[in-house]
């Protein structure tokens, strides 16, 4: 399983117990439908390595405690530290018509009110306080913001974000 065909769920976080039991921070809004999963996949040296799952529950809020086959001591469960946690991509729940998933908008156009087309977004940067789409508009970068107040509507079918932004954002990148 290659990391192009899955999906991040989260990263191990801390052991839970001194036989092998572990915590992860799961990367989800919904938390509650990753309780009772039969394996996942964990990053380790940069190779997916699949991983059966005894036993897991919810612990506190984003936390998913969870007991690995094989994973029987604090040793084992070392090994595994900070590692990060993954899923195929099937396992993603359908989301809304609206709402999408970053790696699911790659390649889509972009098209504002105002200014007309904008361009492809050939990234999202999720590093910053707030996501931006990276647009390349003719080999320039444009950012915008994904702000819903932004976004008036995603259109799957034909792959194509519309945006309303303030006037003089997109020139910004555009005027030498």
């Amino acid at each position: 399983m290659k990391k192009t065909d899955c999906f991040f769920l989260g990263k191990i976080v801390k052991k839970y117990s001194f036989k092998g039991e572990l915590l992860v921070k799961l990367d989800t809004d919904e938390p509650e439908l990753y309780e009772h999963m039969a394996s996942v996949f964990v990053d380790l040296r940069n190779n997916l390595v699949p991983f059966f799952i005894e036993s897991s529950q919810l612990h506190k809020s984003e936390l998913l405690r969870i007991k690995f086959e094989d994973v029987d001591t604090e040793e084992d469960a070392d090994a595994l530290l900070k590692s990060g946690v993954y899923l195929p991509l099937e396992f993603l729940p359908k989301l809304e018509d609206d709402k999408f998933y970053f790696h699911e908008i790659i390649g889509f156009k972009v098209e504002d009110k105002h200014f007309g087309f904008v361009g492809i977004i050939k990234a999202i940067n999720d590093s910053t306080a707030q996501s931006l789409f990276e647009i390349d508009h003719n080999g320039t970068e444009v950012l915008i913001p994904m702000n819903d107040e932004f976004i008036t509507k995603v259109d799957k079918k034909k792959n194509t974000i519309f945006v309303d932004t303030p006037e003089g954002l997109i020139n910004l990148y555009l005027n030498d």
